[in-house]
């Protein structure tokens, strides 16, 4: 008999690609971020044991969903595929000592059914519909659990592991997965944001003797102020975000101060000063992330702050050189040194006002509203990029018509311009008559046209 492996149950060993599968564990095994006190974190539960109940539960939602069915008949309320018994089933998958990793089993399965789902085609409907009933149990059982604590504390928030070709995967808990795997039926459930509630209060926190374990903060229902006050608290997430957007408004204050009061001689005030230690702290900051994250940790907001933090150490480096010339003196580079050390702080102002967004996307208002324009970008980003297509077309065109005039294309500023003019919607039509009239003429009138069409909302 050949020897028995979970690549064999889930028929990765029929498939020709077995090399793709191994490394796609291994990246999903892979820590993004290092670590240096998890090393001697371990499952809850033995990992063999965990594993036996995630193939438990494949087992279960094989036999629940054995062909392609409409999603809407898994998910909708007293579904004929995830009836009581089922959830029932999938509730006793892990007997008694071994019932509290069931949900993240359910999890596991969802990973595994979306990686078949792509790279088995002609079964991906199934394999989706199998995703669907694995959240769908999970988010019962979640709901279902009485027991709070319990549901907390083990379900939710204890780490397990599994066993991938003979090694044990990195401990995880569910309430990462679910992230991580991007479960909203999960992670919406009363039972998920109730932990992650929690969790931001600082209602829950971790051990101080095991990481991976969360306990119940001692003095969570103590009515006295001064119990709370503690600087141990600073680890909770809320009063961690609150010093972030009180840190974000001083920041702004003293940045509104030293651009409304100019020192026409050049000299550093100490609210200028104070601007530029804090900015000094915000790089060390983000040196400090990349230090010990490297280039996975960089995104949008990096970038952003790097940007604004560029602005301000040139403005500062502008204001070091003017002092290197003395007052009055016959060239005037120590005020002209000022003016650029004022004008690049000027320009910085906008990237002020839209930092503070970053701290205050944790409110609702916000959040929501930060989520629309990320969207709003992404699709004005594919907008623009298939119209500079268009754009480099008659540009070309243009230049094509302005060398054939006199076989010198040296109109080609005054050709950018008009093109730009039309896409900030106020052409100029004057000056295209030299363009091998009428054809220039015509074919600004077609590219205005052109760009006016495109911005109309479908």
């Amino acid at each position: 008999m050949g020897r028995f492996s979970l690549g064999h149950l889930l028929g990765w060993d029929r498939h020709p690609t077995r090399d793709h599968h191994d490394h796609w564990w291994r990246e999903s095994r892979r820590r993004l971020l290092p670590n240096y006190h998890d090393e001697a974190i371990e499952s809850a539960i033995p990992a063999p044991a965990v594993t036996e109940v995630a193939l438990r539960l494949r087992h279960l939602i094989e036999e629940c969903v054995p062909c392609e069915l409409d999603q809407a008949l898994i998910t909708c309320p007293h579904s004929k595929v995830i009836t009581k018994k089922v959830i029932k089933a999938a509730k006793e998958a892990g007997g008694t000592a071994n019932k509290a990793c069931v949900v993240f089993c359910l999890l596991v399965n969802k990973r595994w059914w979306k990686h078949q789902a792509l790279v088995e085609l002609w079964d991906a409907d199934l394999h989706n519909a199998r995703v669907v009933a694995c959240e769908v149990i999970a988010k019962q059982l979640i709901e279902t659990e009485d027991d709070t604590e319990y549901l907390l504390h083990s379900v939710l928030l204890k780490r397990y592991s599994i066993m991938v070709d003979g090694e044990v995967t990195t401990p995880t808990n569910v309430v990462e997965k679910a992230v991580d795997l991007h479960a909203l039926r999960v992670i919406g459930s009363s039972g998920y944001q109730k932990c992650i509630n929690y969790l931001w209060r600082g209602w829950l926190v971790q051990d101080e003797n095991d990481p991976a374990t969360f306990v119940d903060y001692k003095d969570k229902d103590n009515p006295s102020f001064y119990n709370h006050l503690d600087p141990d608290r600073m680890r909770a997430p809320m009063y961690q975000n609150a010093t972030q957007v009180l840190i974000s408004f001083i920041y702004l204050g003293l940045y509104s101060s030293a651009i409304n009061t100019v020192n026409p001689g050049g000299e550093l005030d100490f609210i200028e000063g104070m601007l530029y230690i804090f900015t000094f702290g915000f790089i060390c900051e983000e040196a400090s992330k990349f230090w010990k994250a490297g280039y996975q940790i960089m995104g949008f907001w990096n970038a952003f702050n790097g940007l604004l933090y560029g602005l301000l150490a040139t403005s500062l480096i502008h204001r070091l050189i003017a002092y290197g010339h003395p007052h009055g003196d016959p060239d005037g580079l120590r005020k002209h040194y000022n003016t650029l050390s004022y004008n690049f702080l000027a320009v910085s102002a906008p990237m002020f006002w839209i930092r503070l967004l970053l701290y205050l996307d944790s409110f609702r208002f916000f959040g929501a509203m930060l989520v629309v324009l990320k969207v709003m970008m992404k699709e004005s980003v594919i907008f623009f990029a298939l119209l500079g297509v268009i754009i480099v077309g008659f540009l070309q065109a243009f230049i094509g018509l302005d060398y054939a005039d006199d076989q010198v294309a040296g109109d080609t500023g005054f050709i950018i311009k008009a093109m730009a003019n039309a896409l900030m919607q106020s052409p100029d039509f004057e000056g295209f008559e030299k363009f091998q009239h009428p054809f220039g003429l015509i074919l600004y009138y077609c590219f205005t046209f052109v760009v006016m069409v495109s911005f109309i909302p479908p």
